[in-house]
Formats: C-alpha cells, sequence, structure tokens
C-alpha cells in the first residue's frame, strides 16, 4: 500500500460564497478515470445519432466497453407486421441482452430521432434503419450482464460453499437488484402487492424478484410482463388460485400435456396449491421449457401469455386476427371486453395492459405512459401488412 505525500491545504482566496479556496495538490488529478468513464467523457454525436470515440482513444483502453469507431455499422431491414419496439427487443436480444418492453420504447424513441422519424409508430417494410445511436446501452447492458456472471462463476466455483458463499450470494442478490430491480416497476408492485395479501412471505420478496428475472433471461421475456400475467391468472402471484380445474400462479391445468402435467402434477393437480411461490416459479421454468417459449423471443406480453392460456394458439400471429381459445375467458381478453366478440392478440395486450393498471392502480400507470405505443403500434402494422 502506498500512501500519497501529507500536504497542508493553503488557503488562497475565497469563492462568491465566502468559502475558501484550497490549491490543490497535482496528485489530485493524477488518477485516470475509469475506462468507460473516459470514452462517455470523449464521444462524439455524429449526425446520425450515434456515439463514435476517437480512434486514439479507443487504442489505449484496456476494455472493450467504448463504442470505437471500429465497429461495424448496426443496421436493420423492416419486416411486414414488426414495431420499431419489437425490432430493438430483437437485435438487442440477438446480442446477448433482453430488454423490458418498456425499455424498448424508450429506446425506439431514440432510434426514431436517429433516422429522423417522426412518428416511431409509423415505420415501413422494406425500411432500413440505423440503430447505432443503441451501440451505448447495448455496451452498458452487457457489462452490467458479465458483472453477473463473473459473479456466479465465483460462486459456483467456491470449494467452501458454507459462509463465503453467503456473502457471495448477497453480492449477487444485490447485482440483480441495482441492475434489474428498478426497470422493472409492475413487477415490483405486484410483489408488493402480493406480499400485502399474504401470497408471499415478505422475506421471500428478493428470492421472488430474482427468480423471474432469472426465468426472464432464460425465456427471454419481459419480468414486468410476467407480472402482468399472474395478476391477470392468480391476482397476482397468489399460490392458491384455483378455479377447481387449473391452479396456482400460472393456473396449471388439469389433462394431459398441459400446465399441471407438465409441473409433474399429472395425477394430482391440486396439489399445487400446497406450494409455495417460489416453488411454483421452478414449476413454470418447466413449463416454459416444455413449451418452447424462448424459441419465440424476444417473447412479448401477447405470446408470453397464449403460452399459459393456450400455446397452440402463437401459430397466429396477426394482431387482429380471431384467435382459435376454447373454454370461457375472462372478458378483459375480449375485443372491447365483449365476451361475444373474438379474442385477439390486440385484445390480449389491451386486456392485460387494463387488469394490471385497475389491480396496482394509477402510480404504475402513471409510471409508464408509453404502454399504449405498442397497442396503436400493432395497429399501425397491421393496417401495412393488409395493404401488403
Amino acid at each position: 500500500m502506498r500512501f500519497e505525500p501529507p500536504m497542508t491545504p493553503t488557503v488562497t482566496s475565497t469563492d462568491a460564497s465566502g468559502f475558501p479556496q484550497l490549491v490543490r495538490s497535482p496528485l489530485a488529478f493524477a488518477r485516470s478515470a475509469p475506462a468507460f468513464t473516459r470514452a462517455l467523457a470523449a464521444a462524439q454525436v455524429q449526425p446520425g445519432g450515434e456515439l463514435v470515440v476517437p480512434a486514439n482513444l479507443s487504442a489505449s483502453l484496456s476494455g472493450s466497453l467504448a463504442p470505437a469507431s471500429s465497429v461495424a455499422p448496426w443496421s436493420a431491414s423492416v419486416q411486414g407486421g414488426q414495431t420499431l419496439s419489437g425490432i430493438v427487443r430483437e437485435q438487442m436480444a440477438q446480442r446477448g441482452v433482453n430488454i423490458s418492453n418498456n425499455e424498448a420504447m424508450r429506446l425506439a424513441q431514440t432510434v426514431a430521432r436517429a433516422n429522423n422519424i417522426s412518428n416511431p409508430n409509423l415505420i415501413h417494410p422494406g425500411q432500413s434503419l440505423n440503430l447505432d445511436s443503441l451501440n451505448l446501452t447495448l455496451l452498458q447492458a452487457q457489462s452490467a450482464n458479465k458483472a453477473i456472471a463473473a459473479n456466479s462463476t465465483s460462486v459456483n466455483s467456491n470449494p467452501n460453499p458454507s459462509a463465503p458463499s453467503a456473502l457471495s450470494g448477497t453480492a449477487q442478490v444485490q447485482l440483480l437488484s441495482r441492475v434489474d430491480r428498478s426497470n422493472n416497476p409492475v413487477l415490483e408492485k405486484t410483489i408488493d402487492r402480493a406480499i400485502e395479501k399474504g401470497f408471499i412471505p415478505a422475506q421471500d420478496k428478493q428470492a421472488v424478484m430474482n427468480k423471474i428475472v432469472q426465468l426472464s433471461e432464460q425465456h427471454r421475456f419481459a419480468p414486468d410482463d410476467f407480472a402482468r400475467l399472474t395478476l391477470m391468472e392468480s391476482d397476482g402471484m397468489n399460490p392458491k388460485a384455483s378455479n377447481s380445474s387449473c391452479h396456482g400462479i400460472i393456473q396449471f391445468c388439469d389433462g394431459p400435456d398441459r400446465g399441471a402435467a407438465s409441473a409433474g402434477f399429472g395425477s394430482n393437480p391440486k396439489a399445487i396449491l400446497g406450494h409455495s411461490v417460489l416453488k411454483q416459479l421452478d414449476m413454470v421454468g418447466k413449463y416454459f421449457e416444455d413449451t418452447g417459449l424462448k424459441n419465440f423471443g424476444p417473447v412479448g406480453l401477447d405470446d408470453l401469455y397464449l403460452t399459459v392460456l393456450t400455446p397452440a394458439a402463437r401459430n397466429e400471429t396477426r394482431p387482429n386476427v380471431a384467435l382459435n381459445i376454447p373454454g370461457k375467458q375472462a372478458a378483459y381478453l375480449h375485443v372491447n371486453r365483449d365476451t361475444r366478440a373474438p379474442i385477439t392478440r390486440n385484445s390480449i395486450l389491451a386486456g392485460l395492459h387494463q387488469n394490471a393498471n385497475e389491480r396496482l392502480g394509477t402510480e404504475v400507470a402513471q409510471r409508464m405512459p408509453m404502454q399504449a405505443v405498442r397497442l396503436s403500434a400493432y395497429a399501425a402494422q397491421a393496417a401495412v401488412s393488409e395493404v401488403r
């Protein structure tokens, strides 16, 4: 350990507020900033909106966090039926970063500005999009993912899994909290509500949060969307929710090749009700694996919900076409909440958002003012698809 030489502060003058101004030691400025900080400070905004770091600086950085000018151009071509936020989520996922619907819509605004698109809801098949403006967010997220992975590796390789691993586990919980929790307001409020209702023990809050984030990464869906799903299916993670034939937080249903059988309770589905939310989340993971959810990723709220409701209906991808969903369903899921009307992907999206807002109150709705953008984008793209 090397200590810096002592220095006696010398007052040379006072500032406008009357506080003394001190002479600073040159050593106060001797330490270089971390690579990412230096890169961010030196980055120059180009006319297209992308950030470029001068080549002489990027070559000197020890890490690969800076969006150097040598990075290959990032672009995508719009396909029929796509939305701008959907393209952002898909492109980020292809690079190993899963983002929430809210984050995708925020980044879609950034992409729109960089491409001089006045209305992010109106993009057209064949249109070319420059996505270089996503580089900084991508690199930040990749850095966070590497930190989590490195910490996980450290925990798994620990030869003495007693006290030290407990400390490592705590560190990972804190890291997950910083990286993911603040970006999932619907999930956090749903869990808080579940605790108030007695569905989840208060001491399990962080474990439930982390488990859902882990599942979202494995199966490529947004944690907030999972919260909306449970608010419809079980009043928000009620492990004892049942309608006599379906049970638990996502309503594992009776019958062969259905949810209860996938979770290992085909012979006694009601036994699911005796398990905690944490245990049922393990069953959810098994069910999502069996139904191939991650093959549809990045998974939107509609595909996530259809995986639980009727997996076969995922084959119909048009947003305004009636889905083949048997049985009586909640009015929220039907077009205009009219049970005589069909259920479509758009009506599912609208119903799940509305149900979540009504159950959680206006606070979450106010924190997510962009949620209607995706719905209108679906409608706009449906019109474009029909023209083609």
